[in-house]
């Protein structure tokens, strides 16, 4: 048996935490890719830097078709991986965006926030949040990015994400109905098997954010009353059937009808399918349909 700083205290499904206080991520390394301009779609990506303290950078995609007689919607795209694990610079989800962009014809900002352990939670809802109002700071078309000057509808801005990304995202629609943001018109959000609280992942989650309010934590666990603020007219949950993570996100979709809010929730549950499947195989027949039925929901009017 490990003895000394070489004992595991903790392992999580993520991580091991040793006694000596290290901790030492299963998949530390997260491949990234540089952005491009994409031959067969026409989509142009870019790379910049929204904040140096804390650092926060984003990649942005454009469509082929922009132009400056159209304004196009705004996706804010929160990556997944645990709050530990992988990068708005993966090739997944620079995939995965670039196409989105080419078929719902949107402006899309990927956002690359602070991950556990270099910087615990909440790091990572505030390089978000931070990312977001940078965003908005482009609506009176005087912003430091002229892509979005030039291109973007600040009347037509969706969040989402998929996993943490999903969680992150609903803070930020939380954060909209309450703190507001100016210039900017919060229309929909979208959560793909999103982390929230109610299976053997919590206590990683509490180890990750050492400012927790335990179990009830609302960012893990919103409450009625924070559901009912949500800043944004639409909600688009997905769920897995083989995803551990299924049951808290139909809790989340059920608490979110009866809480009060306004607006209007949909969930979709992928039968038979795992955890961010679509991600991992974007040609597959119902990973096809998940992308199909997003961007339905950004596209409609």
């Amino acid at each position: 048996m490990a003895s000394g700083d070489s004992e595991i205290i903790h392992k999580f499904h993520f991580f091991d935490v040793y006694k000596d206080g290290r901790v030492v991520l299963h998949r530390p390394f997260s491949e990234k890719i540089p952005p491009s301009d994409d031959p067969i779609t026409g989509v142009r990506s870019k790379d910049v830097i929204i904040s140096t303290k804390p650092p926060v950078s984003a990649r942005i995609f454009l469509p082929k078709s922009a132009d400056t007689t159209q304004k196009l919607p705004v996706l804010f795209y929160v990556h997944g991986g645990g709050f530990c694990m992988l990068s708005a610079f993966s090739p997944h989800y620079h995939s995965f965006l670039n196409n989105f962009v080419a078929e719902a014809n949107v402006i899309a900002v990927s956002v690359e926030y602070g991950l556990f352990p270099t910087r615990p939670i909440p790091a990572c809802y505030e390089d978000s949040w931070a990312g977001l109002q940078w965003v908005a700071s482009h609506s009176n078309r005087n912003g430091p990015e002229p892509w979005l000057n030039d291109h973007a509808d600040f009347q037509r801005v969706f969040v989402g994400g998929d996993s943490a990304g999903g969680n992150i995202s609903h803070t930020l629609a939380f954060r909209v109905g309450t703190i507001g943001l100016p210039g900017v018109k919060l229309v929909g959000a979208v959560l793909v098997h999103p982390y929230f609280g109610g299976t053997e992942d919590d206590q990683m989650w509490l180890y990750m954010c050492p400012t927790n309010s335990g179990l009830e934590d609302p960012r893990m666990n919103p409450n009625a009353g924070d559901l009912a603020r949500l800043g944004c007219e639409r909600v688009l949950i997905f769920v897995a059937e083989k995803d551990h993570l299924r049951d808290p996100g139909k809790r989340y979709y059920e608490k979110l009808k009866k809480s009060g809010w306004v607006g209007s929730v949909e969930l979709v549950e992928n039968l038979g399918e795992e955890h961010c499947f679509h991600l991992h195989k974007p040609e597959y027949e119902k990973a096809v349909d998940l992308f199909t039925k997003f961007v339905s929901f950004v596209k409609q009017d």
